[in-house]
């Protein structure tokens, strides 16, 4: 359903497109940069003879085609804004021929797919609002499948130039990787822009709960449009035609269904990479199996409603509203309105769970029983739901979270306190995956977020552990709250999931030992960070200064360190911190030349001082005794030496400058959120504040050890609360992930017996790539909920709509 819109407002939402497509085109030139760059380092690993001619051969594939590739690539996105949706429409005969497409096609659109699909999971909600507020300008109720907005044109546009342009999908899928790492980024911080763009025009500033109430077929939409809403028939049939390309719709006789025809193997197009991006992979691949499953089944019934009329895309529902019969209907992922009718079945269901669940809970049942009959409740209702669904798109969707559902509450991992409270959220998430069908389709939807990551933090725990604690208390409060609010979609789930996060990164931390730990590994880290700026500083400041280069060795890497844990303890600008920063350029000006008997004069009398203060520095940093001579020694006699030296002396103008830069370090230095190297041992720890060491394992970086860029971003994005195990020293621990430093250079894991593993990032990343740090749960909760459904429903595909 359209709305005519001002010409005004047509003009904006244009050239909001001609912004994003300006945007995302230049990163295709960089983009060509980094894979030719990747090819070449690959072509100089050493490996087989095979592997490295295949590198050497991908090389120079790229090397030849890389200009006509980014040519056709520049061009064709350029083309694309010139008119969204112009892409002409498919024929209504077109539309109901049910056929399978060759592999080739097959395999482009799962290469594009992956990369659509990255882009929709990074950029989830900045898209969904962009979404939102074209929709409001053009006065419709979607995007056009082939809108440049979409993630999926652009990706489909760089994997079909890239094969116009001679390049194999083999290769796209040995640098799909370094694509992802350049492409992504650019493309929602597009998505940023284009949203803040809109609100500077004073396009829907705000846009809040309220506004995402589901309204029913008859109602008024939030644009102000009246009159029947239309709902497709299948939004999996949509997401599977757009994810996957997967089939058309066959008019004519139900034919009996071939799930599996539909999902030609994809594991020929995953090339190794990080096991991170194999299980992420992998778990899309499970999603586009449903998809392809589901439209197998039900696109003859969609296309039996949708037949008897070639004039328009509706049919009526049971309840007298309006809804789509034709699969293009929507894209994947749109928001759809459902009936009134069924959304209140819907509410009946879960306020009469809500109440047996209580009943349940209150009775003295062993918890075995209660969780039997909680499931056998559940089923039962699902089973009424699926009776008065009014589409056949409604009663899949009801089956596939009930099976979902089923799997959760099977897993005897998640403790029972837990398990009841994840089974009121199965009628919650069955009006958000009937309302918003991208709940199949991305790893990232608010509803699949919050159940995968309260999980993956319970599934550690025994059931002693939770029952009764505050974890039990906010998963309590999280599902109430969803509760509450159930015409808000998505939004509530992403509102409690923040919340829910914000609640583990101090539930985690809050004994008394975790948080000692905490503050020493911060400490250490913002010291170490410090001293490494500090000594990029100081050899700026010393670059065009004569200064001996035992002085400089000195300076670097001992009086930085002294710095930088002065002011760790003291403030940067504390009375101690301000006095050794001044004897830096003190020694600086007392090893230059001395020509004339003034300067030299003034030497011997600052000496004693200076050394003092050279000595009281030292001690701060824990260097006494030998090592302190040996170092006073050294500069002793580099302060003799300059007693005699001929060359030019620095000018004072100098001296005073450095000083005071100096006294204003840490305007200089850039806290860029990490450091290259973090030296950390438990004696740091000790020397820094004194704390005893013996209960937290230590694990620093290793010298020379320089782990994968994959590897090293699989480290950054593991979520905190998930349980790995931990094979150290010989020694297999369960642990559970518990803090991250503020620069990710420190990540602190807990172990059930009271130890405390403090592991660098740089050693994590190789402690992920050796397996030794391997993920306690292969894959996410609801995914592999999702794949037991799809087992399920592949033995016994008749139930999906009986």
């Amino acid at each position: 359903m359209s709305i005519a819109r001002s010409a005004s407002s047509q003009q904006l939402a244009r050239e909001t497109r001609e912004r994003f497509v300006r945007a995302t085109e230049g990163v295709i030139v960089p983009l060509a940069h980094a894979i030719r760059d990747r090819l070449t380092q690959q072509a100089s690993e050493i490996g087989s003879a095979r592997a490295m001619q295949e590198s050497r051969d991908d090389f120079v594939t790229f090397q030849g085609q890389a200009s006509q590739w980014v040519s056709l690539a520049q061009a064709g996105w350029r083309r694309s804004v010139g008119a969204p949706g112009a892409a002409p429409a498919a024929s209504s005969g077109a539309k109901l021929r049910l056929e399978l497409i060759d592999d080739d096609a097959m395999e482009s659109s799962i290469l594009s797919s992956r990369l659509a699909q990255l882009i929709h999971d990074k950029a989830s909600f900045e898209l969904s609002d962009l979404r939102l507020r074209i929709q409001f300008l053009e006065g419709t109720s979607e995007l056009d499948a082939n809108d440049v907005l979409r993630p999926e044109t652009l990706a489909k546009l760089l994997v079909d130039q890239w094969l116009a342009a001679g390049l194999s999908r083999t290769l796209w899928a040995r640098v799909q990787e370094t694509v992802q790492q350049q492409l992504v980024g650019v493309v929602v911080k597009a998505y940023e822009d284009a949203n803040a763009f809109l609100i500077s025009s004073g396009v829907m500033p705000e846009i809040d709960l309220k506004s995402f109430v589901r309204r029913t077929g008859g109602s008024s939409s939030t644009s102000g449009a009246t009159g029947p809403a239309t709902v497709p028939a299948s939004p999996y049939a949509a997401g599977a035609a757009q994810a996957a390309g997967a089939a058309q719709r066959q008019g004519g006789a139900h034919t009996s269904p071939q799930p599996r025809a539909f999902a030609p193997s994809a594991p020929s197009l995953t090339t190794g990479g990080s096991p991170l991006m194999v299980a992420r992979q992998r778990a899309q691949t499970a999603l586009l199996s449903l998809k392809r499953f589901v439209a197998a089944r039900i696109g003859a019934d969609a296309s039996a409603a949708s037949s008897s009329s070639t004039t328009t895309t509706t049919t009526t529902g049971t309840d007298g509203h309006a809804r789509g019969a034709g699969p293009a209907a929507t894209g994947a992922g749109s928001p759809r309105p459902f009936s009134r009718t069924f959304a209140g079945v819907i509410a009946e269901a879960e306020a009469a769970y809500r109440m047996a669940a209580t009943q349940y809970m209150q009775g003295s049942a062993e918890q075995a029983t209660i969780i039997q009959q909680a499931a056998v409740d559940l089923r039962r209702r699902s089973a009424e739901l699926k009776k008065r669904a009014p589409t056949t798109a409604d009663k899949a969707t009801v089956e596939i979270v009930a099976l979902m559902f089923q799997a959760i509450l099977a897993e005897e991992r998640i403790p029972f306190s837990a398990r009841v409270w994840f089974a009121r959220l199965q009628m919650p998430v069955l009006r958000v995956a009937i309302a918003e069908p991208e709940f199949f389709g991305t790893l990232q939807h608010p509803a699949r977020m919050l159940i995968d990551r309260m999980g993956s933090c319970v599934m550690g725990f025994d059931a002693a552990a939770i029952s009764g604690s505050a974890l039990e208390g906010e998963i309590r409060r999280v599902v109430q709250v969803i509760e509450q609010y159930p015409e808000t979609g998505q939004r509530v789930f992403k509102l409690v999931f923040d919340e829910f996060v914000a609640f583990l990164n101090r539930y985690l931390t809050q004994s008394d030992a975790t948080q000692r730990v905490m503050s020493v590994a911060q400490q250490v880290e913002q010291k170490e960070t410090m001293a490494i700026q500090y000594t990029i500083e100081l050899r700026k400041m010393l670059n065009d200064m004569p200064v001996r280069e035992e002085i400089r060795e000195f300076l670097f890497k001992v009086w930085a360190e002294v710095l930088a844990i002065a002011a760790l303890r003291y403030g940067a600008q504390g009375e101690q911190t301000v006095m050794l920063k001044r004897v830096a350029s003190e020694l600086v000006w007392a090893a230059s030349a001395k020509p004339n008997r003034t300067d030299r004069a003034r030497v011997i009398q600052d000496l004693p001082q200076l050394l003092q203060r050279l000595r009281l520095g030292m001690t701060l940093l824990g260097i006494i005794d030998e090592p302190q001579e040996a170092h006073i020694k050294a500069i002793g006699a580099t302060l003799s030496d300059a007693f005699l030296s001929k060359t030019e002396a620095i000018p004072a103008a100098k001296i005073e400058a450095m000083a005071e830069r100096l006294a204003h370090l840490e305007d200089f230095v850039a806290d860029d959120g990490g450091a290259s190297s973090l030296p950390l041992d438990a004696n740091s720890i000790e020397l820094l504040l004194g704390v005893d060491a013996a209960s937290i394992e230590v694990v620093a970086d290793t010298a020379g050890g320089i782990p994968a860029e994959d590897m090293l971003a699989w480290a950054h994005e593991l979520e905190v609360g998930n349980w790995f195990m931990l094979d150290h020293n010989d020694r297999v621990s369960q642990v559970q992930f518990v803090w991250r430093s503020d620069r990710k250079q420190l990540h602190l894991f807990a172990s059930a017996d009271g130890r405390s593993f403090l592991i660098q990032v740089g050693r994590l990343a190789s402690y992920l790539q050796a397996g030794l740090l391997v993920p306690a749960e292969e894959e996410t909760l609801t995914v592999r909920a999702t794949r037991e459904a799809l087992a399920k429903l592949d033995a016994n595909p008749e139930r999906l709509l009986n």
